[in-house]
């Protein structure tokens, strides 16, 4: 996938309002992600941003601004997750942008997002239906915040349809980790096979892989805030785990009768106790 690599530094602050300094990295290539030649003329440029009230004004006309304007989803959800005090004057992050991303395509959760990993450039991508031939890993979890303990089960099932059940328990984690370390667990019994798709009703674990990590690797593992990326030991291990793979994630709603989750369900929940 082609990437667009930036830096932004908060530069004043007036009042709620911050003036941030916007810059085109040019490097070719960072973290395996190649950088898509935009025809950025203009290499910096300036805005403003209120974290209170979402207003964002752009001061200046150049080609880094057309490009800022045409992808103001992407730059504005970087703006809208950062917490408001992590907002002052000196505060430096490297961010990304992905090249002609379909924004409303990896927001349907109807979508099957692919993740290729087999060629020397990373590619991800979303489509309507995922290959009819393939290894799955239905996963789920369960944890029990207030005795700080939980499990999650997996299903694999193989190219004829057969299933093998996996389920192990986890203690000081949390409920969307709980998730990542299933679908982890999956991968790692099926470290010989190249084609996999799994199907999770873990927002986190299919947003993580396919959207989140790229910006978190450019940036040194760390989020919008400054801070590092939470159980960022789990996510460099699952990242190794993709390598040489093509995945597909699908998204399944939690509890809607759907057999192999559901089956995932009881088995995490069982093995919870």
């Amino acid at each position: 996938m082609k990437m667009v690599i930036f830096s932004m530094e908060i530069v004043e602050q007036h009042g709620e309002v911050y003036k941030i300094r916007i810059e085109h990295k040019d490097e070719e290539n960072i973290q395996g992600y190649v950088q898509s030649n935009i025809g950025i003329n203009n290499k910096k440029t300036y805005v403003e941003f209120s974290p209170r009230s979402k207003e964002l004004r752009f001061l200046e006309e150049n080609s880094l601004t057309d490009y800022l304007k045409e992808n103001e989803y992407q730059f504005r959800k970087l703006l809208h997750n950062k917490r408001p005090r992590s907002y002052y004057v000196g505060f430096k992050l490297i961010f990304s942008f992905r090249d002609k991303k379909d924004v409303a395509g990896f927001n349907d959760r109807t979508k099957i997002v692919v993740l290729d990993k087999r060629g020397y450039e990373v590619d991800s991508y979303v489509m309507d239906k995922g290959e009819d031939t393939i290894y799955k890993i239905y996963t789920d979890g369960s944890f029990l915040e207030k005795q700080n303990k939980g499990a999650f089960a997996l299903i694999i099932e193989d190219l004829e349809g057969n299933y093998k059940i996996h389920s192990e328990k986890v203690f000081g984690s949390g409920s969307s980790q709980t998730e990542l370390m299933a679908a982890m667990k999956g991968l790692e019994l099926l470290k010989e096979v190249e084609k996999i798709r799994i199907v999770t009703d873990s927002q986190y674990v299919r947003k993580g892989l396919t959207e989140w990590i790229m910006c978190w690797k450019i940036n040194g593992w760390l989020t919008a805030n400054g801070e590092k990326v939470k159980d960022v030991d789990n996510w460099v291990k699952f990242d190794k785990l993709t390598d040489g793979k093509y995945i597909e994630f699908q998204w399944v709603k939690g509890h809607s009768d759907h057999f192999e989750n559901t089956l995932c369900d009881l088995y995490a929940k069982d093995a919870t106790q």
